[in-house]
């Protein structure tokens, strides 16, 4: 699962999608226990997906989602060059 595709979800679908990876997270659990999980590199990728999932709803709760930080460094002004940093030589490194 991708973080944008999760991000275009409204909260309640994805604490609805969190619910069912939890499941699904208690049910390989089980099946490791009693020898019959098969598919073992699913049940990494259902623990990063509960990951990104609790990831993105913190940053809504929190207002700190990507969005928000894109407007902002869009309203900040970028400082401008002066002419001497453009003319000035670039170091060079050192060889070791």
């Amino acid at each position: 699962m991708k973080a944008a595709d999760l991000r275009a979800k409204t909260p309640d679908e994805l604490e609805t999608e969190l619910m069912n990876l939890r499941k699904e997270q208690f049910n390989f659990r089980f099946q490791k226990s009693t020898g019959q999980l098969e598919n073992t590199g699913r049940v990494r990728i259902v623990r990063r997906d509960i990951a990104r999932i609790k990831t993105i709803l913190s940053e809504i709760r929190t207002g700190k989602a990507p969005a928000a930080k894109a407007a902002k460094k869009a309203a900040k002004p970028k400082a401008e060059k002066t002419e001497a940093a453009d003319k000035a030589p670039k170091k060079k490194k050192a060889k070791e």
